[in-house]
C-alpha cells in the first residue's frame, strides 16, 4: 500500500587538483587551514595536501547533494570525520544539517580517494520525501 513517502538518492562528486589547496596553504597558512577545515580534519590529514583535497572534495561534493537554494553553508559545517578504521563519514552542523533536514536527508556516505595529482569524493544521499495527503490520495 502506497502511503505517500518516498525514498530518492542524490548523487554528488568533485574533483580537486592537489597542488591547488596545497597553493593555498602555502599563501595563506593558517587562515585558509581555518576556514575550510575542521579540528578534526586538520588532526587527521596531518597538513598533507592531498588528504585535505580530498577532504575539500567531499565538501563540494556535499554541497551539491544539498542544493542550497540560498546560501552555501559554512566550510565548517560539513566535516569529514576519519574512523581508527580509516573508514570515513560525514558530520554536518549548523546551515548544512538545517538544509539537509530541509531537503529530507537521512543518511549520507562518502568516499573519498587521492592519487598523484588528484583528489576526488563521492558523496551519496537518501533523500525521504512525504507528500502531503492530498496529493498522495490522488
Amino acid at each position: 500500500m502506497y502511503d505517500g513517502e518516498a525514498t530518492t538518492i542524490r548523487v554528488g562528486t568533485d574533483l580537486v587538483a592537489v597542488n591547488e589547496v596545497a597553493d593555498s596553504i602555502a599563501r595563506f597558512g593558517d587562515r585558509y587551514l581555518r576556514r575550510i577545515f575542521t579540528d578534526h580534519e586538520l588532526a587527521t590529514c596531518g597538513g598533507v595536501a592531498s588528504r585535505l583535497a580530498a577532504r575539500f572534495a567531499a565538501k563540494e561534493a556535499t554541497i551539491k547533494v544539498l542544493r542550497p537554494a540560498d546560501a552555501r553553508p559554512d566550510w565548517r559545517a560539513i566535516e569529514v570525520r576519519r574512523h581508527e578504521s580509516g573508514a570515513c563519514d560525514l558530520h554536518l552542523s549548523g546551515t548544512a544539517a538545517t538544509q539537509a533536514a530541509a531537503a529530507g536527508i537521512t543518511c549520507l556516505a562518502v568516499s573519498l580517494t587521492h592519487e598523484g595529482g588528484l583528489a576526488a569524493a563521492v558523496v551519496v544521499a537518501n533523500v525521504h520525501h512525504t507528500e502531503p495527503e492530498e496529493e498522495a490520495a490522488a
